[in-house]
């Protein structure tokens, strides 16, 4: 009996140590890990291929690091920020000289046969330099904010550099969303975007550019400290931008790069090769219908019609053999991961922790409405996975890394401020 009660309190003991993590937020991490394992065996079951168990292994990798870092204590890495910032940028350059070249992009090092890239690292690693940077600024000077954006310009020129558009567009969308919770002004938000937003409409429509560029004054006018210099700096920072990037538009970007760039709009125009891709992951996605052709069923899974499906275009394969169904189901998912995010980041004991669940929140949904977006059309092919179900093993890692910093700030939560 003695025994039996103290193997009670021994089992009480061991959970107690997660009692404030979020289950939930665990559960839908999980599913996603283990729905993708199945969905990767369905486009590659034809070629003989075993990514499905590497995508689960990672995976079981990953869920262990990030139950491991759960248990520890989050905060102590404020301390640790300028060493987790050197590293991350050491790993980049190392790419630089020591990387393997695959798809027309130097990012990886191989280690032992294992392929790591430190691009999708990087990105946790800047969501904890920049919580750190942010978590005791309590209304950031524009001062602040120009120091923060020239300490994280430097990784993410190395990862532009390599090149990776797709990743460098994440760093764009952790800095703003976590600006944007760290209380920096909306307007500064706006205005540090500007330049490329001139770049955009000056090679669309010059009045509209124009428009644009009296707006982006205003807007400098009222939220800028200094009225006049900043209106004026704004003006001609849009003007040179647009300019710039009109040059680069008609004289340095050959014909194809601009046809990857602008392929989603139409597509048709070069169904063979830019237009491709979207083509046929569009055709897929419609012939799913309502429920699906049924798993393993598909005809443009089964018979490869789409080059690397596995990855990148996984949703692609999720439609044609689950339907709508199947789609609303991995979307309602997300929807679950990200309303937990914020939860733990309303309930957070600190700025700190409740900057990182942001940043990772942000990660996580500008990867799901770009890569959803490609699949349907609606945005050009970049080469962002989705979370959990592509496959990619350094992507999946840094995922999980990412949930288990997350849970940690849950699982420190003060238990009134429990959301379960």
């Amino acid at each position: 009996m003695l025994q039996r009660i103290q193997g009670r309190n021994r089992s009480k003991s061991i959970f107690k140590a997660w009692e404030e993590a979020d289950p939930w937020l665990f559960a839908a991490c999980i599913g996603l890990t283990i729905f993708g394992g199945v969905m990767i065996r369905s486009v590659e079951i034809n070629q003989g291929l075993i990514d499905w168990w590497r995508h689960w292994v990672t995976g079981a990798v990953g869920l262990f690091l990030a139950i491991i870092i759960s248990r520890c204590r989050y905060d102590i890495l404020i301390q640790w920020k300028w060493p987790i910032y050197i590293i991350i940028n050491l790993s980049l350059i190392a790419v630089r000289f020591i990387g393997t070249t695959g798809l027309g992009a130097q990012r990886w090092i191989n280690i032992g046969g294992f392929y790591l890239q430190p691009s999708e690292f990087a990105k946790v690693g800047m969501i904890i330099t920049l919580a750190a940077l942010l978590h005791d600024k309590t209304v950031p000077t524009v001062r602040d904010m120009l120091r923060m954006l020239a300490i994280m310009a430097v990784p993410w020129g190395l990862i532009f550099a390599e090149p990776n558009l797709g990743t460098s567009l994440v760093f764009g969308a952790i800095t703003m969303g976590m600006f944007y919770w760290g209380n920096v002004n909306p307007g500064w938000l706006i205005l540090l975007f500007s330049p490329l937003i001139s770049v955009l409409l000056n090679n669309l429509s010059t009045p509209i550019w124009v428009a644009w560029i009296v707006v982006a004054g205003i807007i400098a006018w009222r939220s800028l400290p200094w009225p006049w210099l900043g209106t004026f700096a704004t003006v001609l920072v849009n003007v040179v931008s647009g300019q710039v990037g009109h040059f680069f538009w008609a004289v340095l970007l050959k014909d194809y790069q601009k046809m990857r760039l602008t392929g989603f709009l139409n597509p048709e125009k070069d169904p063979l090769g830019s237009g491709y891709h979207l083509i046929q992951s569009r055709i897929a996605i419609g012939a799913g219908e309502l429920k699906g052709r049924g798993l393993f069923q598909g005809t443009q899974t089964q018979l490869n019609f789409i080059p690397e499906q596995h990855t990148d275009f996984i949703f692609s394969a999720i439609g044609e053999e689950l339907g709508f169904i199947g789609c609303i189901f991995v979307l309602f998912v997300f929807w679950v991961i990200c309303f937990r995010l914020v939860m733990i980041a309303q309930t957070a004991n600190d700025n700190f922790g409740s900057l990182l669940a942001i940043g990772v929140l942000s990660m996580l949904i500008f990867q799901v409405f770009v890569n959803i977006g490609m699949n349907i059309g609606l945005a050009p092919v970049t080469g962002i996975p989705l979370p959990f179900l592509s496959y990619g093993n350094a992507s999946l890692l840094s995922n999980f890394l990412a949930l288990g910093l997350v849970e940690s700030v849950a699982n420190q939560r003060q238990r009134k401020k429990r959301w379960n």
